[in-house]
């Protein structure tokens, strides 16, 4: 048998010893095919559904809730408080104070830039701005930060 050469002639005279070695060599590649690459990526797609899944779950629930939203009446007017002062206690009050910046906007509006806030605190945090102290939101551009959980949101919000 030749080095580097490999058919069927040289397969079929090839000592036992060495259609063994040639078997195990093929069974130690399929195994390794199955755990390194098929376990890995049959993983990676159940976690996709269930993320798809919980995903529906959520949109179902804010489209029920949606109505019953819009029917709560508008929010009580600030007290006397600037909007600027208004963003700036509750978004410290929130635990939001590290990660914000504002500047003044158009037409008595604030633009709002937040920096790796996590989502669940910013959504929060604009949900009391809302109910408590009449703020409306303009525009919002929410992102991923890149760490789970947080995002970099730019958000104009005016007085209602």
């Amino acid at each position: 048998m030749k080095l580097g050469s490999l058919s069927l002639d040289s397969l079929a005279t090839a000592a036992p010893r060495e259609r063994r070695m040639l078997a195990v060599g093929a069974v130690a590649a399929a195994l390794l095919f199955v755990f390194a690459v098929l376990v890995p990526l049959d993983r990676s797609v159940s976690r996709a559904q269930q993320r798809i899944a919980q995903k529906k779950v959520d949109l179902a629930w804010m489209q029920a809730a949606a109505p019953e939203i819009a029917t709560l009446p508008a929010a009580p007017a600030a007290n006397g408080e600037s909007l600027l002062v208004i963003i700036d206690r509750s978004a410290r009050e929130s635990g939001l104070g590290k990660s914000f910046s504002t500047e003044p906007g158009a037409a008595g509006s604030i633009a709002v830039r937040m920096e790796k806030a996590p989502f669940d605190t910013l959504i929060a945090w604009l949900g009391i701005l809302a109910q408590q102290n009449g703020v409306v939101v303009d525009s919002a551009t929410i992102e991923k930060s890149g760490a789970p959980g947080l995002v970099n949101a730019a958000i104009v919000l005016h007085a209602g």
